[in-house]
């Protein structure tokens, strides 16, 4: 099963519906949540999100979206190993850093963001949403049958 690690603004299209791109978040979403992907989190981002959110649309939409968060996605850790290991990647937006230093102490396969380019270097390789849905897809359909 691939392990994903979702950018926090991927999470935040689906939670604060922002088009054009709450759609294929959306969906990814759906895929964790399936079971068809294990997803992530950087424990960072968690507390990023709901500030956002309560910015948006105030306090208890803001805690009703981290427990919807929390009840499909893990969170991936970000300690002082991790945090070193941003550094050393040397990207110009630690928050970046940080969210693939996680992803990769996670052992995830895939870091799923609409910035691909704002994650060169990382130690995961990078995604958009929208890819990360076709390899989900095409892993199910390459599937052997069984008779």
């Amino acid at each position: 099963m691939k392990r994903l690690l979702l950018d926090v603004h991927v999470l935040l299209d689906v939670l604060l519906d922002r088009d054009p791109w709450a759609g294929s978040a959306s969906a990814l979403w759906a895929g964790v949540e399936s079971g068809k992907a294990r997803g992530f989190i950087p424990a960072h981002g968690v507390t990023t999100i709901h500030s956002l959110m309560r910015k948006a649309r105030g306090g208890p939409f803001a805690d009703r979206g981290i427990s919807d968060l929390l009840s499909v996605f893990d969170v991936a850790r970000v300690d002082a190993a991790v945090l070193k290991a941003a550094l050393s990647l040397r990207f110009a937006d630690f928050e970046d850093a940080v969210c693939a230093a996680a992803g990769g102490a996670a052992r995830c396969d895939l870091l799923v963001t609409r910035d691909p380019a704002g994650f060169r270097g990382s130690p995961v390789e990078v995604v958009s949403p929208g890819e990360a849905l076709v390899r989900l897809t095409s892993r199910q359909k390459a599937a052997p049958r069984r008779r």
